[in-house]
C-alpha cells in the first residue's frame, strides 16, 4: 500500500488560498476593477499568481482553526491583500486569452 493511502492528507487545509480567494472577490468588488475581464481563466490566474506570491498556511486539526482565524488581521492579512492587487493589475493587463472589444 502507497504512503498515500495510508493518511488522509486531504485533511491538510491551507489557509492562504482561503484569504486570498475571499480577498480576490472584495477588490474584484470596488469600482475601480469593473472593466477587468473576469472568467474562469483570468480569475483562476489571479488566484493562482496571488497564491505563489504569499506564504502558505496549512493546518489540519480543529486548533488550527483557531491559529488560522489570528491570519485574518495584521501583516498576513496585508501580505494577502497586496498579492492579489498585484496579481489583478498583473493578469488584467496580460489575460492569458485573446482580448475581443
Amino acid at each position: 500500500m502507497a504512503f498515500k493511502d495510508d493518511y488522509e492528507f486531504e485533511l491538510l487545509i491551507n489557509e492562504a488560498k482561503k484569504l486570498a480567494i475571499e480577498e480576490l472577490e472584495k477588490q474584484l468588488a470596488e469600482e475601480e476593477y469593473n472593466d477587468i475581464c473576469k472568467c474562469q481563466d483570468c480569475i483562476l490566474d489571479m488566484a493562482t499568481f496571488s497564491l505563489n506570491n504569499i506564504r502558505p498556511k496549512y493546518r489540519s486539526s480543529f486548533t488550527g482553526v483557531l491559529y488560522a482565524q489570528q491570519l485574518q488581521t495584521g501583516d498576513y492579512k496585508d501580505e494577502v491583500a497586496k498579492a492579489v492587487k498585484n496579481a489583478i493589475k498583473k493578469v488584467s493587463k496580460n489575460p492569458s486569452h485573446d482580448v475581443t472589444s
